[in-house]
């Protein structure tokens, strides 16, 4: 039997020993090799050219040119996945921001400060097996999503978590997931219910990535603190390296932000989020599972499912990785499978008691 090909990964970082960790990082993985590194954007121009790797893990603050304006060229003219490893300084982890709406897949802390070198090396191989494994978008700026031109069937009935109005929005994504949930929450409304948010992201980027939100977002938007109410009109986004869960809390519900251990490889987990918005929240709540490698989130939805919830997913023409969709929909926890933007109008009507609309 004819062996896969192993994964072939371009690290691009001025560090040398950062080049040396990643290199020794990926040594023992049976399913990826370093193909090569490089100090520098014009080098790695050269090896891309030369090598043709299929993952690129890229710093954000080079000499020269810098990792942002590298990406814009390189989604441009050559797009392939691309996992940023940025430090954890206030300018870095907005770049790195910035970058997954570039185009970038992943981002990854440097080692230093609160992240070891065994913290990067514990999740490195799955994020470049996930980024390998990614859809890379080509659309034209500005152009509609293809897949969200096609008509969506309306619900033959309301559902009975939606029939008496929807008073909390759950959602978890991963690789991908920093740009979907956006356009989702660019749907919403002060109208809406409060949305808890779960991005597998490390601490510190995930701040960085609600504040984003925050900014282009009609409703507001904060990484969630331990305790604070969920609340109309804003979303909560789960910390970086901590679980949330919501509780109930009189007439409404409140987040609880906790450590504990990891779960499907993740914390923050969606798995941990539904599970506790199936057990406070039961039928008046809706989830949503997004764009993501692995099968975090899958039993958490079918827990909210069984609970009365109305549960979506992601379909697979627009996620970046159709991983946590498909184990959600396989584990039987999906009442409707739609494109990322349908699924945002989906929530919508939901909420707004009407049907979906026929068309974007």
């Amino acid at each position: 039997m004819e062996s896969k090909p192993k994964i072939r990964v371009l690290a691009v970082d001025d560090s040398a020993i950062v080049r040396r960790i990643l290199t020794d990082c990926l040594a023992a993985e049976p399913d990826i090799e370093m193909a090569g590194t490089a100090p520098d954007a014009y080098i790695a121009r050269d090896k891309i050219l030369a090598l043709n790797p299929d993952v690129l893990t890229l710093d954000i603050e080079m000499p020269r040119m810098d990792g942002l304006t590298f990406l814009r060229k390189l989604m441009k003219y050559h797009p392939m996945p691309v996992i940023v490893i940025s430090s954890l300084g206030q300018t870095g982890c907005a770049a790195a921001i910035r970058a997954l709406g570039e185009g970038a897949v992943e981002v990854l802390a440097k080692p230093g400060g609160p992240y070891s070198v065994g913290d990067l090396v514990a999740v490195l191989p799955n994020k470049i097996r996930a980024a390998a494994a990614a859809r890379i978008r080509r659309d034209t700026p500005g152009e509609p999503e293809q897949a969200g031109l096609q008509p969506v069937p309306a619900r033959p009935q309301p559902h009975p978590g939606a029939a008496g109005g929807a008073r909390l929005i759950a959602i978890g994504a991963s690789t991908g997931g920093t740009e979907a949930i956006e356009t989702v929450l660019l749907a919403a409304t002060p109208a809406w219910p409060g949305i808890v948010v779960v991005q597998h992201i490390p601490a510190g980027f995930s701040r960085a990535f609600a504040d984003r939100l925050n900014r282009v977002c009609p409703i507001g938007v904060k990484e969630a603190c331990d305790g604070d109410h969920v609340e109309p009109g804003t979303a909560l986004i789960a910390p970086g390296n901590f679980h949330m869960l919501v509780r109930k809390s009189g007439p409404g519900f409140r987040v609880a932000v906790q450590g504990g251990p990891l779960v499907c490889y993740q914390r923050p987990s969606a798995d941990v989020l539904f599970a506790s918005v199936a057990q406070a929240a039961g039928s008046s709540a809706v989830g949503a599972i997004l764009t993501g490698m692995g099968r975090d989130g899958s039993q958490g939805l079918l827990s909210m499912h069984r609970a009365g919830a109305f549960t979506l997913a992601e379909d697979e023409a627009t996620c970046v990785v159709f991983g946590m969709p498909r184990e959600a929909i396989a584990a039987g926890a999906v009442d409707r499978v739609l494109p990322l933007r349908r699924l945002a109008l989906e929530l919508a009507d939901i909420v707004n008691h009407e049907r979906p609309a026929a068309a974007v």
